[in-house]
């Protein structure tokens, strides 16, 4: 009489019973932080060669900058915890506007501010029309250090509006129309300002989305 086919042992399981998977942490509450950036500091928090960066005025971490602002410009820079947030701060899909006070080289003539509202051709392509005007020289900060004039050349200031995030648009567009930029600050973001921020301070505020 055949024996009955013998059943094939169950392999067992050659992986160890690890621990429990923990819940993973609720995220962090989204953070907005307004700084208001000196002259000189990288917008950064870590630089190999000893420069400023704005690790030298905040000490909150997991936050990083939404956007850009040159180490040569000053003024208002929005960092957050919140990378739905920073897109839509930075990215110019959204076209957010930002507002800058600008001192250049020369007198703005009437002819050159129409040139910067309806936009004026880069070595990258023609921008955007921008809101342009001339603007009575506005109570700042002493920049530091100071910016060099040529006493036979006057200066004016101008604001200007920008929905675009090209790399130094503004130095760009007003040496486009022959008025080089001297200082260059940046005074609003959408509905954020710099209004009550002294330079080199921070304040956090409601993290809107």
């Amino acid at each position: 009489m055949p024996l009955p086919p013998r059943s094939k042992p169950r392999r067992a399981d050659a992986r160890p019973a690890g621990p429990r998977r923990q819940p993973k942490a609720p995220p962090a509450e989204p953070r907005l932080i307004l700084f208001n950036k000196p002259f000189d500091v990288l917008t950064q928090f870590s630089d190999g060669e000893g420069r400023a960066t704005l690790k030298d005025f905040i000490d909150i971490p997991g936050i990083y900058p939404a956007g850009r602002l040159d180490r040569d410009s000053e003024g208002l820079l929005l960092l957050t915890n919140d990378g739905r947030l920073q897109a839509q701060i930075a990215d110019p899909r959204h076209k957010l506007p930002k507002t800058y006070w600008v001192q250049v080289e020369g007198e703005a003539s009437d002819e050159q501010v129409r040139r910067l509202r309806e936009g004026v051709e880069l070595n990258d392509g023609p921008t955007l029309p921008a809101e342009a005007r001339r603007l009575d020289e506005p109570e700042l900060w002493p920049r530091n250090p100071p910016v060099r004039f040529r006493k036979s050349v006057p200066t004016s200031w101008l604001e200007l509006v920008i929905r675009e995030g090209r790399n130094r648009q503004v130095r760009r567009m007003t040496a486009a129309v022959g008025l080089p930029t001297l200082r260059l600050v940046r005074v609003r973001i959408g509905d954020w300002t710099l209004d009550g921020l002294d330079q080199g301070c921070w304040r956090e505020v409601p993290a809107k989305r």
